[in-house]
């Protein structure tokens, strides 16, 4: 050990021997540190407000938002702040979809403010569950058809079907019919067996409050925001989480074309959205899911006032 070489290799492991062992002495600090830090990061419950009549460019915002909540890792569970009187049958269908995505992979319950009517209505059906208060208002379950001022057209058209807007009345009776029956479908099947009404009281289209939207299974139980806050947490098993509000509706995209046409039951700021089904001076058939009826609009098909299924 004399020799000048072999003292600097004892030295050199030595060293090496001693870094080692403050390697795992660190190590052993930093990792549970590590886990705790991972244990504690931020769970959210997300919530989303539904408070305007559905058009197309309101429920995009909805779909994209509610599709980036299903991806986002930190949301754990959503609910849907809904006081809306429904809007157009299209746009409505597609937040319905976005719905049932999201509840397919994570916990969504519904609170009900004022009202989800209609299309609101259809909108929340796929939720786990639907809270409401005394005074909410829920279901509203049809379709209406309508056109224009006093729905005739007096301009010359190339072919019969140009008189109908594009097709025949049977087509465009036929269309609301399907919209109905699809619409009725999806209450009766997410609805399930919390539903005590038949499938044909649920086409008729009646509109319950509080403890009777209960009763009936249009909804779940009475209680507020806090509540289906603290139940979607429950749902996702989360003890500690905190809460993120999203309004994802631009308010200022909407054109309102009709306004309150009376009190009680009807009374409603019923809007329809002329895009994208017309163009600059050019009137269409509106397929609305609205808790009551549009003025400067005639009224050629309300499924609601028919019955069946």
């Amino acid at each position: 050990m004399n020799n000048p070489i072999d003292r600097r290799v004892a030295t050199a492991l030595r060293s090496y021997t001693v870094l080692a062992v403050v390697a795992l002495l660190v190590a052993a600090a930093i990792v549970p540190y590590a886990a705790s830090v991972a244990a504690t990061d931020d769970q959210y419950v997300a919530v989303v407000n539904v408070d305007e009549t559905i058009t197309s460019s309101s429920a995009q915002s909805t779909v994209q938002e509610l599709r980036a909540l299903r991806s986002n890792e930190s949301v754990e569970a959503v609910v849907l702040r809904v006081s809306s009187p429904g809007g157009s049958a299209a746009a409505s269908e597609s937040m319905y979809l976005a719905v049932k995505r999201l509840a397919a992979e994570k916990p969504v319950y519904t609170s009900v403010g004022q009202y989800a009517a209609s299309g609101a209505y259809y909108t929340a059906v796929p939720s786990d569950r639907i809270y409401v208060t005394p005074a909410s208002l829920v279901g509203h379950v049809g379709v209406i058809g309508t056109v224009p001022g006093d729905g005739l057209s007096s301009a010359a058209t190339t072919g019969p079907d140009k008189a109908h807007r594009g097709m025949t009345r049977d087509q465009y009776f036929a269309s609301l019919e399907s919209m109905k029956r699809s619409f009725v479908g999806a209450v009766v099947t997410e609805r399930g067996d919390r539903l005590t009404v038949s499938r044909q009281t649920v086409a008729e289209a009646s509109a319950y409050t509080g403890g009777r939207a209960v009763q009936t299974g249009y909804a779940d139980e009475i209680g507020g925001l806090e509540a289906a806050i603290a139940g979607a947490a429950e749902a996702a098993g989360l003890s500690e989480y905190q809460v993120t509000y999203r309004n994802p509706a631009q308010p200022q995209s909407l054109l309102l074309l009709a306004g309150s046409n009376g009190a009680g039951q009807n009374a409603t700021a019923a809007a329809a959205e002329r895009a994208p089904y017309t163009f600059r001076g050019v009137d269409s058939v509106h397929f609305l899911m609205i808790y009551g009826t549009p003025e400067h609009q005639q009224v050629v098909y309300n499924s609601s006032a028919q019955g069946g299924a």
